[in-house]
């Protein structure tokens, strides 16, 4: 999504075990977002952004048609973009708030956000990495499947595959493609402690983009077994 120039001055100017950026850091990481990623959903980089609620004085003929296009696909694979908007505008309801005993003193000033900025500016304990966690977990003998949609650029199988290397697990069966419903639903690596699966197609939800392969994951983690190879 992003250009090998940018690319390149995101390696040479972040530093990225520091918890403080640089400017030319800063400004590498913003040319890239503001200026090269597009308008896409950065959670699943391959389906519709939510355009439904666009301006009805919007003067652009062929965006309309581009999104009467991208509703008929949306309907059609059962995934709907603007869920998140749809979410925000329901639980910011007073009545929907007074049924589920939310906010009754009326003491939180902000609206409710899928994603929180008020929490992530003042959350001050959380911790670096979940690796410890994980390690710390798999000594108890809990068996732990990490799962990651292929499509998800936020938290990408790329870096979560980078992480999880760094625990330096011995090898039980080696990567492969697992399948549900005679297609691949994604790739799987089993490690002693615990197991490693993408899921093809999905993004960051991976239940809300491919609910099949969502239930075929889960199953064979409630039944103790391998994914499916065939």
């Amino acid at each position: 999504m992003i250009s090998d120039q940018t690319y390149k001055s995101i390696l040479k100017n972040c530093n990225f075990s520091s918890d403080k950026a640089t400017k030319p850091c800063d400004h590498a990481v913003y040319y890239a977002m503001n200026h090269e990623f597009g308008d896409i959903d950065q959670y699943s980089i391959y389906t519709p952004t939510c355009t439904a609620l666009l301006p009805s004085n919007s003067s652009n003929t062929m965006l309309r048609m581009r999104l009467k296009n991208s509703l008929l696909r949306r309907r059609v694979s059962g995934y709907d973009p603007c869920t998140e908007s749809y979410a925000e505008k329901y639980y910011n309801r007073k009545d929907v708030q007074k049924a589920m005993h939310a906010n009754t003193t009326g003491s939180i000033p902000y609206k409710w956000t899928a994603c929180s900025d008020v929490l992530i500016k003042n959350w001050k304990d959380s911790e670096n990495s979940v690796l410890p966690t994980y390690k710390f977990l798999i000594s108890a003998g809990l068996r732990i499947w990490v799962f990651s949609g292929d499509t998800d650029s936020v938290v990408p199988v790329t870096a979560t595959r980078f992480s999880l290397s760094h625990l330096n697990l011995p090898i039980k069966t080696r990567w492969y493609p697992w399948y549900a419903r005679g297609q691949v639903g994604g790739w799987t690596e089993v490690y002693k402690g615990l197991t490693f699966a993408t899921v093809r197609g999905a993004g960051h939800e991976v239940p809300l983009f491919k609910p099949k392969r969502a239930f075929v994951l889960f199953q064979s983690f409630l039944a103790g077994k391998e994914l499916p190879k065939s």
